[in-house]
């Protein structure tokens, strides 16, 4: 299965309100593993970004302003994610911007044109109810280095999701292993012959015999003789 891990970074939070979207990254991975094919986008908005959202990608309106308009770049978009699962961390927030800059060019959403798509956020809520889900959290519960990551950028975060999407999945793209995974050495592990082993049976003492007899005695009082189990210790 090709995989595309796709962020965006845009102007605010209401693409019905005419934020648009900045920068898009996008990353490749095929059986699960990075191919080093990917795509990454900064875009000229048309707008001036919320100060909030600013803050979160430190994309300048002066940086963006001499960058391709989404219309520039969106068949080559389209034809990197064709026919690929595309996976996202809170996958409504981004089709929502794409789908409304892809309408701006006449195009069709976003969804009909991969696979499917998957929403890893809704995995990890899933894998760890009632607990932290954001990309940082699951860097730090997975342990993925995202010292890097001052400023959200989506490049960066596109290969963080990845990476934490394998630890979610154990290098599984499913719960079910298929023929692919059945293949790959590096997900087997070696089920040990367990007819091999003989277990040692230690004899009981002469104390332990003893001990043994009298909680035997004290089960047949309490049942009133009705203790159906006696080993021969005569």
């Amino acid at each position: 299965m090709r995989q595309i891990f796709l962020d965006t970074e845009t102007t605010g939070l209401d693409p019905d309100n005419g934020d648009r979207i900045v920068e898009i990254g996008c990353i490749e991975m095929v059986a699960r593993r990075l191919t080093g094919n990917h795509r990454h986008y900064y875009l000229n908005p048309q707008r001036a970004s919320h100060p909030d959202a600013l803050r979160v990608h430190g994309l300048s309106d002066e940086f963006l302003a001499d960058k391709p308009l989404f219309a520039q770049i969106a068949q080559e978009l389209l034809e990197f994610v064709a026919g690929a699962e595309l996976v996202i961390h809170n996958a409504a927030f981004d089709l929502g911007f794409l789908d409304h800059e892809l309408q701006r060019c006449g195009r069709a959403p976003l969804a009909g044109q991969v696979a499917r798509v998957t929403d890893s956020l809704q995995l990890a809520r899933e894998l760890y109810p009632g607990k932290s889900n954001s990309l940082d959290a699951l860097c730090r519960r997975l342990e993925v280095d995202n010292s890097g990551r001052a400023l959200h950028g989506a490049l960066l975060d596109a290969g963080l999701l990845a990476e934490v999407y394998i630890g979610m999945t154990r290098g599984q793209g499913s719960l079910v292993i298929d023929a692919a995974d059945a293949a790959d050495p590096e997900l087997q592990s070696e089920v040990p012959d367990l007819a091999a082993f003989a277990l040692p049976v230690p004899e009981p003492s002469a104390d332990e015999l003893a001990a043994h007899r009298a909680v035997l005695a004290d089960i047949d009082r309490a049942s009133r003789g009705k203790l159906l189990w006696q080993a021969d210790l005569a």
